[in-house]
């Protein structure tokens, strides 16, 4: 009995023990079934996204061309390395036997650790199963053709473990060439720069999305996926510079900048029908090292006082008014004027006393000028205001490239309008421009009074093909009347010719311009006559303006800070550049009459005219006239002599003459003579055939 209650005993442990492995079972099976039904869904989804995700992938940014198609900027491609180093398709012996001769090449191609660190290195990640180690950062295409070709890597991306992350970086093949207005973007400091910040987002494309895996060490590996999305490249933006002008225009300035010590400078070329700026420099000076850099755009961003140069918009507003002779006088007494105890001096030695209009602009006599304005609007300052905002110099011009400067023109009703208000404001002065709207109002002045608005960019491309182009903008129809533009055209052209950048008359083409030196405002001590901006804005060629241009040189401090020796200079080389290489340009010049297949004396006294013409073995034709005065002709096979006829008490047609013929004839008749130029008369004031009145004045323009 005693038998049977230990053999039941230790049946009813087993079977406890049966129960509580089938419970604990049963258990496990339904927390799976649980897992597998009720949480598998979510738990499939988070270890997908622990394991598995979507990566953007940047497209190649697009190309920024010159006009002429070549890079201003573009994205060159560049490579992270990594190594499967742990890969089981690379067996430990073959690694061994290649591991030497791979740390060499690596040591070898970039130079950065020797032999033993990379072996090192590459033996420690074999050893820790590393399958995306890095090897090296921003390889170049050529070093990685020739990594390609190294031991171990040679065999590929699976045999040889070799993994290749492409990138691109930005370069400019131009290095600093128009730096700043090519610009940069920086989305991280949300700066937006230049043509690459205006276009970013034609530039940057469309990015893509890439599967990866996570594996050891936290990396991401590329995995196949049927949803991956290929990013889109970026459109090219084909801009309006031309690069050969750009080159001298950097150069002129940057050399120009270094002689006189300035702080910085600027130049910009415009085509004037289109308004397409074909060059624009920007330099300043790093005090530490003297050197000049494009680290902003002056031309765009900063808004100056004009000086002299905004003469001209006060001239046309007297035009407008009425002022209608050049050859009236005004007394600037001994060179200046005193309005509510504040003096206007000239500066360029002007004589004292009466001088003429066309003297008070083509000298940039700052007495006169502000004489004239102040006697026409003193009692109706407004009106003034009113015709400058009329030729809309007011306004910005709205550029596609971000960071204009705001144009400071103010009115009679702004806190700052004072008694001396109008006549500072006349010669350049409370008021404030950036150089780029000072060209913009020369421009339209070389463009028959259309204002158009600069441009920097005339294309966008895909794939080579031209998806948008960009038109000339009109700003303002007509800025004034044809009489004003007339009289605007003859001052301008008179400032070469006999004014402040006499130094330009000597060029094969005619140029009119204006020259501006203004002093520099200091905010706690009022001007400082240490301190100057030194300007020249002008166009070319001047009988059919095809470029304007101008030239800002700010601080000049090695003495010189006149615009004819500072700001000229730069303007010259810039224009000679494209005399040089535009051919249209020739196309365009008036040589006049003085054309013709042979050597001619033009017009002048018969005797004289005969003896060169036998001196030279000329012939005569045989109706030649027998006259005092006669003019050359053309005929088949010899020159034929006309009578110039001569009337007492008529203006007569000098046309052709050498300036000492007609300086002799035109005093004769009692006129008195204002020569400009050098050569044979051109152009002259007075129609002939007119009353000639003694005392009269009469300009004679010469050319070549």
């Amino acid at each position: 009995m005693k038998n049977k209650n230990i053999k039941t005993d230790i049946l009813w442990r087993v079977y406890l023990v049966y129960l509580g492995i089938f419970l604990f079972g049963l258990a496990i099976i339904i927390k799976v079934v649980y897992i597998q039904v009720a949480e598998g869904a979510d738990l499939k989804e988070k270890a997908q996204k622990q394991s598995l995700k979507y990566f953007n992938i940047d497209a190649v940014r697009g190309n920024v061309c010159a006009a002429d198609g070549s890079l201003l900027a573009t994205s060159v491609p560049i490579f992270d390395i990594r190594m499967d180093v742990a890969s089981p398709l690379i067996s430990d012996a073959y690694f061994q036997n290649h591991i030497d001769a791979l740390a060499r090449e690596l040591a070898g191609l970039f130079g950065d650790k020797s032999k033993n660190q990379y072996k090192k290195n590459l033996l420690r990640e074999r050893k820790k199963k590393n399958r995306y180690y890095l090897v090296k950062r921003n390889v170049t295409y050529n070093q990685l053709k020739q990594l390609k070709k190294f031991s171990i890597f040679e065999r590929g991306k699976y045999k040889g473990g070799l993994i290749i992350i492409p990138k691109t970086k930005r370069e400019k093949p131009f290095g600093l060439l128009a730096e700043r207005t090519v610009g940069y973007e920086n989305r991280a400091e949300s700066l937006f720069v230049g043509i690459e910040g205006a276009y970013s987002e034609f530039l940057k494309g469309k990015i893509g999305q890439q599967l990866r895996r996570k594996i050891n060490n936290g990396d991401w590996v590329p995995v196949f996926d049927e949803n991956e999305i290929e990013p889109e490249d970026g459109k090219d933006i084909i801009t309006t510079i031309d690069i050969n002008v750009q080159d001298v225009a950097e150069s002129a300035l940057y050399n120009h900048l270094i002689e006189h010590q300035a702080e910085w400078g600027c130049a910009v070329l415009m085509e004037v029908e289109t308004g397409e700026i074909k060059a624009i420099a920007n330099l300043t000076r790093d005090k530490k090292t003297n050197k000049y850099y494009e680290t902003y755009n002056y031309a765009v961003g900063t808004a100056i006082e004009p000086g002299s140069t905004f003469k001209l918009p006060s001239m046309i507003a007297l035009f407008e008014e009425g002022l209608d002779n050049l050859n009236d006088t005004i007394d600037i007494g001994k060179g200046y004027a005193v309005y509510s105890g504040l003096t206007i001096q000239d500066v360029h030695g002007i004589r004292d006393g009466r001088i003429s209009i066309r003297e008070v602009f083509e000298k940039s006599s700052n007495a006169g000028v502000s004489k004239l304005v102040f006697d026409m609007y003193s009692h109706r300052p407004q009106k003034y205001i009113d015709r400058l905002y009329n030729m809309s110099i007011h306004e910005q011009n709205e550029i596609d490239i971000p960071g204009e400067g705001q144009p400071f023109v103010k009115n009679t009703n702004h806190s700052t309008w004072s008694k001396v208000s109008l006549p500072f404001m006349s010669i350049g002065y409370e008021l404030q421009l950036t150089p780029l709207q000072i060209l913009s109002f020369y421009n339209a002045v070389a463009n028959d009074g259309k204002m158009v608005k600069p441009i920097f960019v005339k294309e966008i491309r895909k794939a080579g093909k031209t998806i948008k182009s960009f038109e000339t903008e009109v700003i303002n129809s007509s800025i004034c009347s044809k009489s004003s533009l007339d009289f605007a055209h003859e001052i301008l052209e008179g400032v070469v010719e006999s004014g402040t950048a006499q130094s330009l008359n000597k060029s094969p083409y005619k140029i009119a311009g204006k020259t501006g030196t203004a002093q520099i405002a200091n905010k706690s001590s009022g001007y400082d006559k240490k301190n100057y901006n030194a300007s020249f804005v002008g166009y070319f060629p001047a009988n059919d303006p095809k470029y304007s241009c101008i030239v800002v040189v700010s601080k000049p401090s090695t003495g010189r800070y006149y615009a004819s020796s500072v700001a000229v200079p730069v303007f010259k080389e810039i224009a000679d550049k494209v005399y040089a290489t535009n051919l249209e340009i020739h196309q365009h010049i008036d040589f006049g009459e003085a054309i013709i297949n042979y050597p001619v004396y033009a017009t002048g006294y018969q005797e004289e005219l005969e003896q060169i013409y036998e001196t030279l073995d000329i012939p005569l034709d045989s109706m030649s006239t027998n006259a005092e005065w006669a003019i050359a002709l053309k005929a088949d096979s010899a020159v034929r002599l006309e009578t110039r006829i001569i009337k007492e008490g008529l203006v007569p047609n000098v046309k052709g003459m050498g300036a000492k013929d007609a300086i002799y004839v035109l005093e004769n008749l009692g006129l008195k003579v204002n020569i400009r130029g050098r050569g044979f008369v051109r152009e002259q004031s007075l129609t002939p055939g007119s009353r000639a009145k003694k005392g009269n004045q009469i300009t004679l323009r010469l050319a070549v």
